[in-house]
């Protein structure tokens, strides 16, 4: 199975690197762009074979690992 996390600041944390691409967009003539939220995305291949286990699995990995909870939220998709 894969399992595909997505990992954001939460909302009301300050992103200073959104906010640094967010003015470099502007300097380059993106003047449009009023925001940037940065995260990162983390593929995982597993071989855990029930989607089920392989979520509370990858969820595990992401409170112990993964995300910083205080101040980081996360989604998990299994394929």
């Amino acid at each position: 199975m894969k399992a595909r996390v997505h990992v954001m600041l939460k909302d009301g944390v300050l992103d200073p690197q959104g906010e640094a691409v967010r003015h470099a967009l502007g300097t380059l003539g993106f003047s449009g762009v009023t925001a940037v939220r940065q995260g990162k995305v983390i593929d995982l291949d597993l071989a855990a074979t029930d989607r089920a286990a392989a979520e509370a699995e990858v969820k595990a990995m992401c409170e112990k690992l993964l995300a910083n909870t205080v101040i980081e939220k996360y989604t998990v998709e299994i394929s």
